[in-house]
């Protein structure tokens, strides 16, 4: 009781002073725009402290004025009317493990077209196992990787820092992401965010004043500009060219097992992949999935039950054959609403594919390469 009694004089006397941002009584969302999903990950910085809602003011503004429509995702909610998207995952105090532990979770639960982290600061400043703190970040960005393979990510290097032994700590640290980001991918990119800032940017000698946020804003806007995917929805495969459809959890690819000689009925398997023809594809504009020109992914009973059997089978147009590839990466069919599911998450050479409830999980999702 007095600890609420206590919160409620410190708001009502921040109220009076006039030092409390209220936001407006209908916060300005923008998930009901169809904007691409961009995810802010990362610490008190990326969470704004000192300035509430920070670098994500002044990057949703050169957004929206680069006629960019974006929906910011994330658990959290904070900063001005002036920030059109409130939402983001920037948790005060965090380090890299603790977003590791949470980012599955956050990652079905909102499926970012592209994320921008910011990470490691408080691995710095707590000492926290430091020589392992690169390979932390590794684990974490491939775990990103797998749950959005069509995901682009920045990786920052970490800020500047007035206190000289945590800011050699921080140069250490940010030596070593060059290397790590080389390794991800095409989808991974470099961000460096350290030479942005000074220490005049900082209003605590830890976190950014608006000068500094809007500095980190002018970085990431600049890094997602050089990419210019990473602000436009996926789109499907092409039609009529050849695809690889690969499970990210295994990086095995959806195979036509007997190479098509089975004949019709023969049992669709996850397997190595190897770009044989039993593992190349054909979108039709239709939405059929072809192997061999005139055999198609079929779904044996039209999917009207969870576990359902994916076979091969000769094209004929119905529903059953047909399916939508999602921007999230997973492959729905048309005429059950359930999706291309690996049994186990594809972890074995030759395991069965079945059509499932669609929960969003990593056996649902595919790279399509």
């Amino acid at each position: 009781m007095r600890r609420n009694l206590r919160t409620l004089l410190t708001f009502a006397a921040a109220l009076a002073a006039g030092t409390l941002t209220l936001l407006p009584a209908t916060p300005a969302y923008a998930e009901t725009n169809g904007g691409v999903r961009v995810m802010p990950l990362g610490d008190s910085i990326t969470d704004g402290f000192n300035v509430p809602g920070g670098y994500r003011i002044n990057l949703w503004q050169r957004m929206a004025a680069g006629g960019h429509t974006v929906d910011l995702v994330g658990s959290g909610f904070n900063g001005p009317a002036g920030l059109g998207d409130h939402d983001h995952e920037g948790h005060s105090g965090w380090r890299i493990d603790q977003l590791d532990a949470n980012i599955v979770n956050w990652m079905r639960t909102h499926a970012p077209r592209t994320v921008l982290l910011h990470i490691g600061t408080n691995d710095v400043g707590q000492n926290y196992d430091l020589p392992n703190a690169p390979a932390r970040l590794s684990a974490l960005i491939d775990k990103i990787r797998l749950l959005g393979p069509q995901t682009e990510i920045f990786v920052a290097q970490v800020i500047v820092r007035s206190n000289p032994t945590e800011e050699a700590r921080s140069q250490t640290f940010n030596a070593a992401i060059p290397g790590i980001v080389a390794q991800k991918g095409a989808r991974t990119h470099l961000v460096d965010m350290h030479s942005a800032l000074t220490l005049a940017d900082l209003a605590d000698g830890l976190h950014p004043n608006q000068t500094g946020y809007d500095k980190m804003a002018a970085r990431w806007y600049a890094a997602l500009q050089s990419v210019p995917g990473s602000l436009a929805h996926v789109t499907a495969p092409p039609t009529g060219s050849y695809v690889l459809l690969s499970n990210p959890l295994s990086n095995r690819c959806l195979d036509d097992s007997g190479g098509g000689t089975a004949g019709p009925g023969s049992q669709v398997t996850v397997w190595d992949c190897h770009g044989g023809n039993n593992q190349r594809w054909t979108r039709t504009a239709a939405g059929e999935l072809r192997v061999y020109g005139d055999r198609c992914l079929d779904v044996n009973g039209n999917g009207t039950a969870d576990g359902t059997k994916i076979q091969i089978w000769p094209c004929n147009g119905t529903n059953a054959q047909r399916f939508t590839v999602n921007a999230n990466g997973t492959i729905v069919g048309v005429g059950s609403g359930k999706c291309v599911d690996v049994k186990s998450s594809g972890t074995a050479n030759g395991t069965i594919v079945h059509l499932w409830t669609c929960n969003g999980t990593g056996a649902q999702r595919w790279l399509v390469r």
